[in-house]
């Protein structure tokens, strides 16, 4: 190693060190009360105050999520689908979330792996979607092993409990703006495609 490269890597450890210290100095700091403030004197506080705001942690705060079609499936499953988005390498993934609104588990999750023979197990590979106007059907797309780019492992999808929901299709033309998506067990529902 030499000696410039050493350091460089002295220097960054150094930095490193010194942005560690000062937030830790910064997370101590007290406002020099010494007497400790119980929970009570905090409620009576914030009920004169205005509702403030929390601080944001750097991370983005999540957007509320747009409802694209909900459908019903047999024993109050239901599917709402929240995105429909091209992606940059020509595909169109599908987004939701699969509730199972029902008072019992369910467990009749085979049929949406469609009649297609894959080494997906119990998955949604068998949702399709229908481009109308350019009277086409666009199936799942599959990895090398044949495994579908979509939602696995759904056995038993117990009663109030949601899962996500992910398919990714080859996209339509540019000039379709909507389709037509089918799941077996659950009702046909039109959903418009961003991007």
């Amino acid at each position: 190693m030499s000696t410039r490269h050493s350091a460089k890597v002295r220097r960054g450890a150094a930095a490193a060190v010194a942005v560690l210290l000062a937030i830790t100095a910064a997370g101590c700091g007290g406002g020099g009360d010494d007497k400790p403030k119980t929970p009570q004197d905090s409620a009576s506080k914030s009920q004169g105050d205005a509702p403030k705001t929390p601080a944001t942690s750097g991370s983005p705060k999540p957007t509320p999520t747009e409802v694209l079609a909900t459908v019903n499936g047999e024993a109050g499953m239901t599917l709402a689908v929240s995105k429909a988005a091209r992606d940059a390498g020509g595909f169109l993934t599908v987004e939701g979330q699969l509730k199972n609104t029902g008072s019992s588990p369910y467990v009749n999750t085979a049929p949406w792996r469609g009649n297609e023979l894959n080494s997906s197990g119990v998955s949604v590979a068998g949702v399709t979607l229908v481009d109308k106007a350019g009277k086409k059907r666009y199936y799942v797309l599959r990895d090398t092993d044949g495994r579908c780019l979509c939602t696995t492992g759904l056995a038993i999808i117990e009663a109030g409990q949601s899962v996500p929901f992910f398919a990714q299709f080859p996209a339509p033309p540019a000039a379709t703006t909507e389709v037509e998506m089918s799941l077996p067990t659950f009702a046909t529902a039109t959903i418009k495609i961003s991007g």
